[in-house]
């Protein structure tokens, strides 16, 4: 039979589970209202995307809307690239920043920002996973910002207007990718 500690130290994890996860669909939630869900990339997914990018090392990649910053530590672990996650979700920026730190990746950074209020001009490299409608309200910041020959890499919608951008079409399932290259 449960002592009365223990009994209380039982609910008292069983309470501590239920905010965590409570807090968890709070940030989704705003996530979502925001203008885009929160939809982790499977790492082999990933690894692919990346891949047909032709990364090249020490260039910056910036990684708007970047979840839990998967992206971009696999950019930085492989590609040894820089760079700088965004996200509006504080609780996933927190998880992309302690998987960074036990990952030892030291070039990259994750901040919680709206991403229209990003600075991307240093940008080599740009990743994004955003609603359709979320990316044409950018189209413009992203147009007026990065430099010729920046590579903007779409996960799961094209970008409306620049087919004549697109070099790349990496046709998968459930979502293709973009890659356009600016000029």
């Amino acid at each position: 039979m449960l002592t009365l500690v223990a009994y209380l130290a039982l609910i008292f994890a069983l309470l501590l589970f239920l905010i965590s996860i409570s807090i968890y669909t709070l940030f989704l939630i705003y996530s979502s209202l925001m203008g885009s869900p929160y939809v982790p990339t499977r790492q082999k997914e990933a690894e692919l995307i990346l891949a047909e990018a032709g990364l090249k090392k020490g260039k910056h990649l910036i990684e708007l809307g970047c979840g839990d910053g998967r992206i971009l530590r696999t950019a930085a672990k492989k590609y040894q690239l820089q760079g700088l996650g965004i996200d509006v979700n504080l609780f996933l920026i927190l998880i992309a920043r302690t998987k960074a730190r036990w990952q030892k990746l030291k070039t990259i950074k994750f901040q919680t920002k709206n991403i229209f209020a990003t600075d991307i001009r240093q940008a080599d490299y740009v990743y994004l996973f955003l609603m359709p409608a979320l990316i044409a309200k950018l189209k413009p910041k992203l147009e007026k910002e990065l430099k010729p020959k920046t590579i903007v890499i779409s996960h799961g919608f094209a970008i409306k207007g620049w087919k004549n951008k697109q070099y790349k079409l990496l046709d998968r399932r459930p979502f293709s990718t973009y890659y356009y290259r600016l000029t």
